[in-house]
């Protein structure tokens, strides 16, 4: 079998050799010789950003969010937690799982990322936000709080563990 493969790159060689007969050699041919082996299998596009990719589309996908502020403001928090990311590369899923669960078990966290998500829902409509504060009752025209950020999370933590 290396004889066919040894015969076929021996005709490839010819092939190059009469095509490139008559024409002047220049670097830009000695890059595009050498280097186009170099990415080979492997995607151009940096693994974490596919992790990041992986884990935006999932989240547009399967988070119920009408407005999509709660989906930009978890998507721009996933971008921040580059530490979890690394150690997800190879699933990216899990990753998602542990910013979520990161976020619900820190009381803090959580209140910070509903005020975000308030502020950003204020940006795309250009209504006042109603922030909530702990132990508050959530005004009746707020879209978003504390209850229903915690729901939305939770029914995405599993559609993760689900899928």
């Amino acid at each position: 079998m290396s004889s066919e493969a040894d015969q076929q790159a021996n005709q490839d060689e010819e092939i190059l050799q009469d095509i490139l007969k008559g024409r002047k050699f220049s670097v830009a041919d000695l890059i595009a010789k050498e280097g186009g082996g170099f990415l080979k299998g492997d995607s151009p596009v940096p693994k974490l950003l596919q992790v990041e990719t992986e884990i935006n589309t999932f989240i547009a996908n399967y988070l119920s969010d009408s407005s999509g502020a709660l989906q930009m403001v978890l998507q721009k928090w996933v971008k921040a937690e580059q530490s979890i990311l690394n150690k997800h590369l190879d699933s990216p899923l899990s990753a998602l799982v542990e910013i979520i669960e990161k976020i619900n078990q820190n009381q803090e966290l959580f209140y910070e990322l509903v005020k975000e998500v308030d502020f950003q829902w204020s940006q795309l409509t250009g209504e006042r936000p109603y922030f909530q504060s702990p132990g508050q009752i959530a005004h009746p025209d707020d879209e978003y709080t504390h209850e229903s950020v915690r729901r939305q999370l939770a029914q995405l933590l599993e559609s993760l563990k689900r899928g």
